[in-house]
């Protein structure tokens, strides 16, 4: 005896059959969207042991193994731009972004070198390396150790070392020191040319309150000096001894010149191209 099929009823207008809105579909199908979700977490754990190996295999500091690790995404993101991207492509912008990322993750890692470097080789240029690394925190006293140390034999009266000497002693505030190693290095170097080297002078002498030779100073520098800072601090020195119109027209005449120079000059010297307008107002 065979089953007779009900009658198929004609759909009515306008609706979709019901085969068509519920159609039948594996697991997989049903819900493609969740299928990449599965993976994420295996590629992510594969990344990152891949990192791991990378940064075993090629003798990178061993803390980025902990960042990896410890702080996807983020780690595994600064490694690549760190170590590999570098590697890759080269360039100043990559070394100057590895540089302060590194700076950021390990910022001592300079200063340890440095330090290394003096115990193994002893030599100058790693003491004047060393020096600025101390500078740059700030540890005035122990740059200037390390200066002394450097300033023995040939080097007794080496440029560099005494313009560190006395940036060194400008930090530490000792302006007596700092004017007697600039003026050694005068004396024993009259072929050293060094705008840094002349700006701190009169900074020093400012400081001093020899304003006389403070105002002499800035003026041998201002007009020839690779940026703002020293005409604006000429300016202000001005303004701070009642010569108002002079003031006026050095700082008038910065920011008249800056306004026809280029746009990057302008970004360069921004806060102290400020300084000269608050000055001016």
């Amino acid at each position: 005896m065979r089953l007779l099929r009900p009658p198929r009823l004609p759909a009515a207008a306008g609706t979709v059959p019901f085969s068509l809105q519920y159609p039948v579909r594996g697991p997989w199908l049903a819900y493609p969207e969740t299928k990449p979700l599965y993976l994420i977490p295996i590629l992510s754990i594969a990344l990152q042991a891949g990192l791991i190996v990378h940064v075993i295999k090629t003798g990178r500091n061993t803390l980025w193994i902990w960042a990896i690790a410890l702080l996807p995404p983020v780690g595994p993101i600064a490694y690549v731009a760190v170590e590999i991207l570098p590697d890759l492509f080269g360039g100043r912008t990559a070394r100057r972004a590895k540089s302060g990322v590194q700076r950021i993750i390990d910022p001592d890692r300079a200063l340890r070198r440095a330090s290394a470097e003096v115990e193994i080789s002893g030599n100058v240029d790693a003491r004047r390396r060393l020096a600025e690394e101390l500078l740059e925190r700030s540890q005035y006293d122990a740059a200037i150790d390390v200066y002394q140390g450097g300033l023995k034999g040939v080097f007794e009266h080496d440029p560099t070392l005494l313009l560190g000497l006395a940036r060194a002693y400008f930090g530490k505030q000792d302006f007596a020191s700092a004017r007697a190693a600039l003026e050694r290095l005068t004396r024993h170097n009259p072929d050293f040319k060094s705008a840094d080297a002349q700006l701190l002078y009169a900074r020093t002498l400012e400081e001093q309150d020899a304003l006389d030779e403070a105002e002499r100073a800035y003026a041998a520098i201002a007009s020839g000096y690779p940026g703002a800072e020293a005409r604006v601090r000429y300016g202000v020195l001005l303004k701070r001894r009642g010569k108002l119109a002079e003031a006026h027209r050095v700082l008038k005449d910065l920011l008249d010149g800056a306004q026809l120079g280029p746009a990057h000059y302008r970004r360069a010297q921004a806060p102290w191209l400020d300084r000269a307008r608050r000055e001016l107002g």
